[in-house]
């Protein structure tokens, strides 16, 4: 298989601890030789990891477009207002994109992406991970092989994690769907997707209800502060504590998110400068801190997706009920059971992320997050690359896949807004 050459657009966490260490582990599958990213330092250590040519580092996604096509693909992990102009442009110029989810926060946008991955024949492939993961392979491989007969209703929860939530969804980049996406898209178009897919056919309709609950200055307690370091007389109780999040020895996992300086000096900075020390009852934080959507399919099928940030820990279960079976499923821990109605047998089901390192014919193995599906994703789309043959639908989450997704979140979205009622995906098209 060819060496596959890449720009990579945005350095930050998907860029840094998915991407870019994809390229160290597998150097004869892909080789990043350009980096535009805003951070100096982000840059500069991406570049030196990678040995990037100095005329090849770029400040902004926009120069790296200056010196026309320089590579066979481009990754685009920006945030999510920053997707759509550059993948256009990199298809018109010929590259083939693999592009962060969301598409695009707007409906238009996600509709003409994928008109022009067509228009281009360019390989246009949405980081859908959770349809490369071996949980949800094995639970879609059971359904495709018949052992539910018909699917009737799938039930879906996505807990975010109240850690998260704080972090991500209040303190952080995805804390205003203004300015990036609402949180059914920003965060939960993954697990619309998923529902898609293991469904198999279209979503005709879609409700949803859901509210920021918890997250409002009328519930800051009495004696907090704008900052949680600023003599918060409540701040050694409460939860969300950002002392708590990122301070604790020897570097609590959220602190990476945070701040490039990951010493005791750094993260005290951070605390006291930026947005992530800031009391979580005093953001300007404005999505959804829980949500819930229903969903209708073509033959009469249905779905039920709750997504709560206000749960102790993160994960996905699943129940999913048919005419001669039904699954349940916990994520974190890559296991399933199905029962079979007509003999009465119990199968427990482990879908292991290991293997041999390469995953067998899924993909590449390794505990990568999401399930082990970000590393047989980029492995996936690389030998799309590989073997293209002009066909831009081709691809587990092309765009012409993953529209449908995208879509749903546009309707489920646009439902919670007008009171909870049903809207037709036809509308929304």
């Amino acid at each position: 298989m060819k060496t596959i050459t890449a720009v990579l657009l945005g350095a930050g966490s998907r860029g840094r601890y998915i991407y870019g260490p994809y390229a160290e582990k597998f150097p004869n599958e892909l080789k990043i030789i350009a980096v535009a990213e805003p951070d100096d330092e982000r840059r500069k250590r991406f570049a030196d990891i990678h040995q990037i040519a100095s005329e090849y580092v770029y400040d902004s996604w926009e120069q790296a477009f200056d010196q026309g096509r320089i590579a066979d693909v481009m990754i685009i992990s920006t945030l999510d207002q920053m997707h759509y102009v550059p993948a256009m442009k990199a298809m018109e110029l010929g590259y083939h994109v693999l592009l962060e989810k969301p598409m695009s926060p707007s409906k238009d946008e996600c509709i003409r992406l994928e008109q022009a991955s067509q228009t281009y024949k360019r390989l246009l492939v949405v980081s859908h991970v959770l349809r490369y993961s071996p949980f949800w392979v094995g639970i879609k491989k059971c359904i495709e092989q018949g052992e539910l007969g018909t699917v009737a209703t799938i039930q879906l929860t996505e807990n975010v994690g109240f850690l998260h939530m704080a972090h991500s969804f209040v303190r952080g980049n995805w804390r205003k769907s203004e300015e990036t996406s609402p949180m059914i898209l920003a965060k939960s178009c993954h697990d619309l997707d998923i529902i898609s897919w293991l469904m198999g056919q279209s979503c005709t309709s879609v409700s949803s209800y859901g509210s920021l609950l918890h997250f409002r200055a009328e519930n800051a307690p009495d004696g907090s502060t704008d900052r949680c370091i600023d003599g918060c007389e409540v701040e050694k109780e409460c939860p969300f504590s950002a002392l708590k999040m990122y301070i604790q020895p020897p570097h609590h996992p959220w602190a990476r998110y945070m701040s490039n300086d990951l010493s005791q000096e750094g993260i005290m900075k951070a605390i006291k400068e930026s947005p992530f020390g800031r009391c979580v009852y005093r953001c300007d934080n404005n999505v959804v801190d829980h949500q819930v959507v229903n969903m209708e399919f073509t033959n009469g099928a249905n779905a039920s997706f709750i997504m709560s940030g206000l749960t102790q820990t993160s994960g996905r279960r699943v129940q999913i009920m048919g005419t001669q079976g039904e699954i349940l499923g916990n994520m974190d821990d890559g296991t399933f059971t199905l029962y079979r109605y007509a003999t009465g047998e119990k199968l427990d089901i482990q879908c292991s992320i290991g293997g041999d390192g390469h995953g067998g014919a899924d993909g590449h193995g390794g505990a990568d997050g999401h399930g082990g599906g970000d590393e047989r994703m980029v492995g996936s789309f690389l030998r799309d690359v590989n073997r293209f043959d002009n066909n831009p639908s081709c691809g587990l989450t092309s765009a012409t896949a993953s529209l449908q997704s995208h879509l749903m979140a546009f309707a489920a979205e646009h439902s919670r807004l007008h009171g909870g009622q049903a809207i037709k995906l036809t509308d929304m098209q």
